[in-house]
């Protein structure tokens, strides 16, 4: 299984993008996965890029998702 998870961590792992900020144009470093932030970054003049729902575009992180969402309802 090693093998396969070679192939897929590709889609996995997020990958340091520049943007450009909407407000000011300055140059603002973002982590994506295909094409999509993970995580909100904010620019120096206050915008603020914000994290994208990107678990459907990957099978794995949307499975793990739900189990989490399950366990968390079995905890209630």
């Amino acid at each position: 299984m090693a093998v396969l998870e070679g192939c897929e961590a590709k889609f996995k792992t997020p990958v340091l993008e520049e943007r450009k900020c909407p407000q000011c144009g300055e140059d603002v470093e973002v982590f994506t996965v295909n094409g999509k932030i993970t995580a909100d970054s904010p620019c120096e003049c206050g915008y603020v890029f914000r994290a994208e729902d990107w678990s459907d575009e990957v099978p794995a992180i949307k499975s793990q998702k739900k189990k989490e969402k399950k366990e968390e309802e079995d905890a209630e």
